[in-house]
């Protein structure tokens, strides 16, 4: 009875991994291809053999940055590094790649070894659970904001004035832009107006136009806002920054559908729906006389209160992690993640700017980042100054409740592992660095 051959035990072997796997020589020509290789790649084996590597899986990092290249070089492996393959179809697929160095006895390199896994399962699964938190670009999990978004089609489908109140940078015209393109006036423009940006004699000629000859420098006529959103909707952000006078002329589109331009003898019709946002109470300015009390019932009709970030906690790794894929395309990098460290001091920070901040936190991170993971020394200084406690803005006293809390579980937990700081971080799922890093915070010591 004849033996198997050593050839053949590691084709079997290798044909019962569920990663793919494939060798390459020193000139790069495929001498071994796995069952699961195919099944991802949709590539037989007798077609991969013989073949570059990468003239089968035409990956996103084969030309200019190929792991496995790199690590025939330097010899150093890499591991579950993620990157996009094309399948035999022509379609992509995400895949999570680790290399090493194949060297004969003498130490010579012979060639390379890499493993990949299809990662399509779990991108579709995460494609399904950012999709569910996404709406119109409107990325939440917070009970408030899912809540308005689940208005937020009736509102649209009437045409009634809306008007959104909320504080700076947390997305009064992304739900402005949602309401728009949910409503019968998809089709034409939504055209938006900063009325705090502009002084109030600018504001006026912005916002109705002017004829020719209106005044010294009107050489030609020139449409305002209402003309531009004509069939469609208007976005006045920040209105209750306008004067008076202005006010007075606002209200009487409002009531009457009509406006009159800088220097024109008739009327014109608006048929425009009009949303006004505001990070200003104008119940309050109402109550100071500085904002008429007709307008603001005009605009009242239907009103949006969105929160800040920091009373929506539980979105800002939705957000973050949101950002930084969007920010890792623009700039052409391969970010896959964010650090618990960088996470954690996140959620600890109050966010006086709200999503707009978090967005621009994450920008910067990403254009410093150089590594797969955003870390804490990608942050802007200025953050770290202020989460330390050196800027005054430090979220939350040591003191406070989640945090005694926090400190709570870890103690118990390291109790329930007799110390052991590798099972404890285990047990709260973070890395043992951040377990170090929280026990050093709260002064915990355990023999």
């Amino acid at each position: 009875m004849s033996g198997i051959s050593e050839e053949q035990t590691q084709r079997v072997i290798l044909d019962s991994i569920a990663d793919g796997v494939f060798t390459v020589d020193d000139e790069w020509n495929i001498t071994s291809f796995n069952r699961a290789a195919e099944q991802i790649t949709g590539v037989s084996c007798d077609h991969a053999i013989g073949q570059k590597c990468f003239d089968v899986f035409q990956a996103s990092i084969c030309q200019a940055e190929c792991a496995l290249r790199e690590t025939m070089k330097s010899g150093r492996q890499r591991v579950d590094q993620r990157v996009n393959i094309l399948n035999s179809r022509g379609d992509q697929v995400p895949v999570s790649v680790s290399t090493a160095v194949l060297r004969r006895e003498n130490g010579k390199v012979l060639g390379g070894v890499e493993t990949f896994r299809d990662l399509s399962a779990v991108e579709s699964l995460r494609k399904e659970i950012d999709e569910h938190y996404t709406f119109y670009d409107i990325i939440s999990k917070n009970h408030e904001i899912r809540r308005i978004l689940g208005i937020l089609p009736d509102i649209a489908t009437s045409d009634s004035t809306v008007l959104i109140e909320g504080p700076t940078g947390s997305g009064k015209e992304l739900f402005a832009k949602a309401i728009h393109n949910l409503s019968r006036r998809a089709r034409r423009k939504c055209v938006a107006v900063n009325c705090g940006a502009l002084p109030d004699t600018l504001l006026e000629s912005e916002l109705f136009g002017y004829k020719k000859g209106a005044f010294t420098d009107a050489k030609k006529d020139k449409p305002g806002r209402f003309a531009l959103a004509e069939g469609g909707t208007l976005f006045l952000d920040e209105i209750g920054d306008i004067s008076t006078a202005l006010q007075v002329k606002l209200l009487r589109i409002l009531q009457e559908k009509e406006y009159e331009p800088l220097g024109a003898t008739t009327t014109h019709a608006a048929n425009v729906r009009v949303i006004a946002a505001t990070n200003r109470s104008l119940a309050g300015l109402v109550a100071r006389g500085t904002f008429r009390e007709d307008l603001y019932y005009r605009l009242n009709v239907l009103r949006i209160s969105l929160p800040p970030l920091a009373r929506r906690r539980e979105d800002i790794p939705l957000l973050a992690s949101h950002f930084m894929h969007r920010f890792s395309v623009q700039q052409g990098k391969q970010i896959e993640g964010i650090s618990e460290d960088v996470l954690s001091l996140l959620m600890d920070y109050e966010f006086p700017g709200n999503v707009r901040q978090l967005q621009n936190i994450i920008e910067h991170a990403v254009v410093l980042c150089r590594d797969r993971r955003i870390e804490i020394n990608c942050l802007p200084a200025d953050l770290l100054q202020e989460a330390s406690g050196h800027g005054g803005g430090a979220s939350r006293s040591a003191g406070g409740p989640l945090l005694e809390a926090e400190a709570a579980t870890i103690l118990q937990t390291l109790r329930h592992h007799d110390g052991h700081r590798g099972k404890t971080a285990a047990a709260l799922e973070i890395d043992k660095a951040t377990l170090w890093r929280k026990m050093k915070k709260y002064g915990i010591t355990y023999p």
